[in-house]
């Protein structure tokens, strides 16, 4: 018995350590959050509105790779999700509020191959309509 919460106190003296040495004092220089492009609009080069970001698709090094943006639609209905390579959307300031623009037009967007959230395997897969 004594053995049995010797090892667990060990265990959870290595949990902690391993926690602790998984934080950071500091956020990284030049990090910026997830909120900066999720559910945010994207403009083409003339500030006319693609659409929103639906999603942020990150590897499994943890680098985004990729923004899914819904476009077309009214209100959600008849909206395609369509996936751009993130370093294609850039950011700008504009009015003291960022901007993300994406050098493509809506209609563009609109003849691209489309996708659509699994959740069973919880990717998003070629939407085959």
């Amino acid at each position: 018995m004594k053995a049995l919460i010797v090892g667990s106190i060990v265990a959870a003296g290595m949990i902690a350590t391993v926690h602790a040495a998984e934080t950071m004092s500091a956020a990284p220089a030049e990090s910026w959050t997830v909120t900066n492009y999720y559910k945010q609009s994207v403009y083409d080069p003339k500030e006319s509105k693609i659409g929103d970001i639906d999603d942020v698709l990150v590897d499994k090094s943890g680098k985004i790779n990729g923004l899914v943006i819904g476009v077309g639609g009214f209100l959600g209905a008849g909206e395609k999700d369509v996936i751009v390579p993130f370093a294609a959307v850039k950011t700008a300031k504009k009015d003291n509020k960022w901007w993300l623009t994406l050098n493509e037009t809506k209609d563009g967007l609109k003849s691209a191959p489309g996708f659509k959230y699994d959740k069973a395997s919880t990717t998003w897969v070629p939407d085959n309509k």
